[in-house]
């Protein structure tokens, strides 16, 4: 029903910015909770940041808060991630991912994922 694709990814040098997207298609994003992960080379998925339905709560794993910003536009079907400061062990596949409606705050479960875009951080 949804599908979700990122992009946004790259090379990037220490310290340097990086602003990725998740474009939707198929069904409004409106009714669900979003959230971001990652998962570098050889470890497993793990969360970054979440994002209410309309965007008026966020919620952030400690590694990354004060250095990335989970924002969202529901006119346009998106979903951001900022990422600001960034430091080599950022370097990872990033996904993003569709909580289902009416859940716990932050989500636990994701129905929807898309197929990741990668982000490389040179020292």
């Amino acid at each position: 029903q949804v599908q979700l694709v990122e992009s946004g990814g790259g090379l990037v040098q220490a310290g340097g910015s990086l602003r990725l997207s998740c474009a939707a298609s198929g069904r409004s994003l409106s009714m669900y909770a979003m959230g971001w992960f990652r998962q570098a080379s050889g470890k497993e998925r793990v969360f970054v940041a979440a994002i209410s339905q309309r965007g008026a709560v966020t919620y952030y794993v400690d590694s990354v808060k004060g250095r990335f910003t989970i924002s969202r536009d529901n006119a346009k079907n998106t979903v951001y991630l900022q990422m600001n400061s960034l430091k080599p062990e950022d370097t990872a596949v990033y996904y993003c991912a569709a909580a289902p409606p009416m859940g716990t705050w932050p989500p636990r479960e994701y129905d929807y994922w898309g197929q990741g875009t990668q982000v490389t951080v040179s020292s």
